[in-house]
């Protein structure tokens, strides 16, 4: 019994670093943000676990805008106040 109970001890404590790991790999409720400068633009991307959903565009001296997936899976986006409007995105170069 002693030695049943020295490796229960010594298995808990073994697989006490993996439940933390598994915490911190745990999905947030908090969006990441990202901000950036691109000319007269300052661009707020909104991730959720690392997935693009939104992107807030403030050009300077006008109104913000968002643009939103328009379908949740492909790279296509909308701007939220003209639904009409798609946004292309073509890959032209990549690096590897």
């Amino acid at each position: 019994m002693r030695t049943f109970n020295r490796l229960l001890l010594t298995g808990l404590i073994a697989l006490a670093p993996m439940a933390a790991m598994a915490a911190d790999d745990a999905p947030s409720a908090d969006p990441e943000v990202t901000i950036r400068t691109e000319g007269d633009k300052t661009i707020q991307e909104y991730r959720q676990n690392g997935f693009l959903y939104a992107i807030k565009v403030t050009p300077k001296g006008a109104p913000p805008y968002f643009l939103v997936r328009a379908d949740g899976t492909d790279a296509n986006f909308i701007r939220s106040d003209q639904p009409d409007m798609l946004i292309p995105s073509w890959k032209i170069f990549e690096w590897k």
